[in-house]
């Protein structure tokens, strides 16, 4: 008897330890941000309303093509990741798992999403979600030890989700799901390239080029950080020019641009990790903030 609860107990501990090892290929608190967007885009769209069944469905077809993609960029980076303190404990740089079982959960998790999505409902949902899995996975990727501009390619996927929550609920791109892309296209920059900053010495290890100079640490990271988030002041105001929301949205966008404008001027004139860490920690409210704006300024 005391033999056979020690084996179920043993056998309890294997399966919880698979299972964080997958929710670690999955990248939860990335991947909830990502799917959050992407909710809130759906319930932006003309006549939408709350409905438990249609946000349930769209977040789980955000999560696991999602989690698909972010697991294929573990698998693709497993040997570098050993070289990086914050992610040397990862599944398979640890030796917990093989790339052949991380890719058969990456293809069950990314092609079951982009189902789900374009099953439930639209084909082009699904197929808008399919190709930003491609795009961070295959293009993304390797692309961040080529060179910088992987921080432009990432960020076409990356704008996608409000983007794909919008054609889920309408079918079709529409100035409304174009607007919500590039409102998260341009937020993405300074996040980045703060996060960038930040681990510097971590990401050189393994050879990843992030930064936009070639330098390294330099100022112009600052500079370029305030082009892109000054955008983000007037972008505040295309949601009511095009009847979206209306003035709470707008003002609200504004005055969170303005934050973000105002952290990524102060860490081009400082140039240092805590500057860096600020505008990283304003990128963090910004987004959430404004699209919370956005939601409840037109309910």
């Amino acid at each position: 008897m005391f033999r056979e609860q020690e084996i179920k107990a043993k056998w309890h501990m294997l399966v919880m330890a698979r299972l964080r090892d997958y929710m670690q290929l999955l990248k939860p608190n990335l991947s909830i941000m990502v799917v959050f967007s992407s909710v809130v885009g759906y319930l932006l769209a003309p006549g939408m309303h709350f409905a438990w069944k249609e946000v349930v469905l769209l977040f789980i077809g955000g999560m696991l093509v999602t989690g698909g993609a972010n697991s294929i960029n573990q698998i693709l980076e497993r040997y570098s990741d050993r070289l990086m303190k914050r992610t040397m404990l990862r599944p398979m740089p640890d030796g917990r798992m093989t790339a052949g079982e991380a890719w058969a959960f990456a293809a069950a998790t990314g092609i079951g999403g982009s189902w789900l999505l374009g099953y439930f409902f639209n084909p082009l949902a699904g197929i808008l979600s399919f190709i930003s899995l491609l795009l961070y996975a295959f293009a993304y990727t390797p692309m961040k030890k080529i060179h910088p501009i992987a921080v432009l390619i990432g960020a076409i996927p990356g704008a996608l989700p409000p983007m794909i929550g919008w054609v889920a609920a309408t079918g079709s791109i529409g100035v409304g799901g174009l607007v919500l892309f590039l409102i998260q296209f341009f937020w993405q920059f300074p996040h980045f390239w703060a996060i960038a900053w930040v681990g510097f010495e971590d990401y050189a290890k393994a050879g990843i080029r992030m930064l936009p100079s070639k330098q390294g640490k330099t100022r112009f990271t600052g500079l370029q950080c305030m082009f892109y988030s000054i955008v983000l002041v007037p972008m505040a105001m295309v949601p009511k020019i095009i009847g979206l929301t209306g003035n709470i949205g707008m003002y609200v966008g504004i005055t969170a641009g303005a934050l973000y404008f105002a952290a990524s001027m102060a860490f081009f004139i400082k140039s240092d990790n805590p500057s860096a860490k600020r505008v990283m920690f304003a990128s963090f409210i910004y987004l959430p903030v404004m699209l919370l704006a956005l939601l409840i300024d037109k309910i």
